[in-house]
This record gives structure tokens, C-alpha cells and sequence, in this order.
């Protein structure tokens, strides 16, 4: 059974950073597209960031130059950086994984204040 569990969402203050991290299990991780998405109230869910298993990374263009993704296939994490946070980055971040199906956490809460 695959899982993804996110961890390190809150409540932070616009100009502030937070690291996102995203635990697998039951999926070779080392093999798979993993990324991070995020979606906030009344809108679809986005691609903020994602990363290959060859550590090739994709930003969306609103996070780049603020987000960082990176993985660790040893210890089957993948990570989000996001510094200089905005109010407009508030959503709900989800953690993706992609290897033959696609795989889901169940979401962090991510609210900057103004």
C-alpha cells in the first residue's frame, strides 16, 4: 500500500519560509516523478513544483525563484523550500508521486498572512 504523509505546513507571515516534507512508503520512491501541488479555496488544484527521479526540477511560474524541491531517495522524502511566502501561496499543499499510477498525500495546510 503506497502512502504519502505530508509534514511541516502552518500559519506563517508573508515574507516568511517554510519546508515542506512529503514521506513515502510502499512505492520504489527512487523511481518515481515526485512533486508538489497545492490548491486554494475555489480553485483547481496547481503544479507548484516537481522533480524526476534524474533530479530534473519544474517550477510553476508564480513560485520560481521562491520554491526549492529536492529528494532524497535514501531516506524516501521529497522536500519544498518556499521562502519570500505571499499571501496568494496559501492553499492546501499535497505531495505527488507518479510511477506507473499516481499517488496522493492527504494535504498540508499552508496559510501566510498579510
Amino acid at each position: 500500500q503506497v502512502q504519502l504523509v505530508e509534514s511541516g505546513g502552518g500559519l506563517v507571515q508573508a515574507g516568511g519560509s517554510l519546508r515542506l516534507s512529503c514521506a513515502a512508503s510502499g512505492i520504489i520512491f527512487r523511481f518515481s516523478v515526485s512533486g508538489w501541488y497545492r490548491q486554494a479555496p475555489g480553485k483547481q488544484r496547481e503544479l507548484v513544483a516537481q522533480i524526476s527521479a534524474g533530479g530534473s526540477t519544474n517550477y510553476a511560474d508564480s513560485v520560481k525563484g521562491r520554491a526549492t524541491i529536492s529528494r532524497d531517495n535514501d531516506k524516501n522524502t521529497v522536500h519544498l523550500q518556499m521562502n519570500s511566502l505571499k499571501p496568494e501561496d496559501t492553499a492546501v499543499y499535497y505531495c505527488n508521486a507518479h510511477l506507473s499510477a499516481n499517488y496522493w498525500g492527504q494535504g498540508t495546510q499552508v496559510t501566510v498572512s498579510s
